[in-house]
């Protein structure tokens, strides 16, 4: 049986999980001020197809942005609460760029543009992403082999 010892910094890692959960909220809101501005009534997800104005766009892509931060962001913190147990500071410290950049993907990709383009601006989240999920990989096979 192996037992858990949490480093205080652990403290940090634990900080840049919570950060997921505030900008979860911030997509809400810049969603909700995109669905206003297009007129898209509750409770369709997206403008109908038809629309083809720039505020209906931006209002998809907004929308789109969101839904591919909750499709990310489940994984992202349970490989970063899993890398942050042999690598605290590490594994907080690409938690928090993960968080920017995909500040950064909703703020580019809610700009509009054509094809959503704007969201490139942020897709450095994939690397902070894998870099997460392979430090928990190692940290299991570490638990299994005994290192």
């Amino acid at each position: 049986m192996a037992t858990v010892t949490l480093d205080p910094a652990y403290g940090w890692v634990l900080l840049a999980a919570t950060s997921t959960f505030f900008l979860n909220s911030y997509h809400s809101i810049n969603t909700g001020n995109y669905r206003k501005k297009a007129k898209c009534p509750y409770p369709a997800a997206y403008a109908p197809a038809d629309r083809t104005d720039e505020d209906a766009h931006r209002f998809n892509c907004a929308q789109r942005a969101h839904a591919n931060y909750i499709e990310n962001q489940p994984s992202a913190v349970a490989a970063l609460l899993l890398a942050g147990l042999r690598f605290p500071i590490t594994s907080a410290l690409m938690g928090a760029g993960w968080t920017v950049s995909r500040y950064m993907y909703m703020v580019g990709y809610s700009q509009g543009g054509e094809g959503g383009k704007g969201r490139y601006k942020g897709i450095y989240f994939w690397f902070f992403q894998a870099g997460l999920a392979a430090l928990a990989s190692y940290n299991g096979v570490a638990l299994l082999m005994g290192w």
